[in-house]
């Protein structure tokens, strides 16, 4: 379920007064860019950057950019996206870092619907005028290469019937697979990337009943094995997103000095999703509320605006 509070009857020409005054004078009003942009769903945010080109022939997201910095800014750039654009953005960031993000990738290609991930491929030519799968193979070697680029290229059946028997097999398929620590198995990549999400669920759970324990905790190896951790995010994605994305927003705000790009990330990209029900996952699992931990580890508009995106009443 989504945390943001978005009211039904908005006035997009209205909403664009209130940011173009929030960008005019001395300073932004920042609390007025997070009243407006915190409580808009895409669809109304879409409408409200067109409003904002009609009424004063300027990309309000160029706008928003030259006049905030640091952490907010980035905050508000990735929530005002449509989130296709905006997920290839966060491909397009994780391919071109020094050291690519290749979990990033697994993330996007696991954890979107087969539809949405066809539209990140679309958004993602349409802004860098290459293909992501082209980007994706440039920017990777070896196992992994096979392993995303089948991934983002992947269009699963999106349907609740599942195969039993298949299940069985593919289990033992890849049970096989890790206990000769052959992880980089050619059937390992192709169940992964080919099955649909329910059948692998199926898979998985056979694993587990079969094994006494899940297919991740046996996905275990050499720490210098780059290959093995893409693999194991990648399984988790498709298995479990919610205890996924708990696990990254954990990580990012355990960590010495706050991880602010994951933290991000997850928030923007899940609160019109189920960032509701990671919340639940995370306070279980941590004893402390999300909304709680996010606010000890941030400061400032960029806290607000996360809060408020959480769900946090003003």
């Amino acid at each position: 379920m989504a945390t943001i509070d978005a009211p039904k009857q908005v006035s997009f020409q209205q909403d664009a007064e209130v940011l173009r005054k929030a960008c005019q004078g001395w300073g932004t009003d920042d609390k007025a860019i997070i009243s407006v942009l915190g409580h808009r769903n895409a669809a109304q945010r879409k409408q409200i950057r067109l409003a904002y080109e009609q009424l004063y022939q300027e990309d309000l997201i160029k706008r928003l950019e030259s006049e905030l910095s640091g952490d907010f800014e980035r905050a508000v750039y990735r929530w005002i996206l449509e989130p296709a654009d905006r997920d290839a953005v966060l491909a397009n960031v994780a391919i071109k870092k020094l050291s690519p993000d290749n979990h990033v990738i697994a993330e996007i290609s696991c954890t979107r619907s087969p539809e949405e991930l066809l539209a990140v491929r679309r958004a993602y030519q349409a802004r860098y005028k290459h293909s992501l799968e082209e980007d994706v193979a440039a920017h990777t070697k070896g196992d992994i290469r096979t392993l995303l680029v089948a991934l983002v290229t992947a269009f699963r059946y999106d349907g609740e019937e599942i195969n039993t028997r298949l299940a069985n097999s593919e289990a033992k398929i890849l049970h096989d697979a890790v206990k000769d620590k052959k992880f980089n198995h050619e059937e390992v990549i192709r169940i992964l990337t080919t099955r649909s999400k329910m059948q692998l669920m199926v898979t998985f759970n056979r694993y587990r009943d079969d094994h006494d324990t899940s297919v991740t905790k046996h996905l275990q190896g050499d720490s210098g094995d780059e290959f093995l951790p893409v693999l194991r995010t990648s399984v988790r994605c498709l298995n479990d997103p919610k205890k996924y994305f708990e696990k990254v927003l954990r990580n990012s705000i355990r960590r010495t000095g706050t991880d602010e790009d994951a933290l991000t990330r997850v928030i923007v990209t899940r609160a019109e999703k189920d960032l509701k029900d990671i919340k639940e996952v995370y306070h279980k699992r941590n004893s402390v509320p999300l909304d709680q931990a996010v606010a000890k580890d941030t400061s400032g508009d960029y806290k607000a605006l996360l809060l408020t995106l959480l769900g946090k009443q003003d």
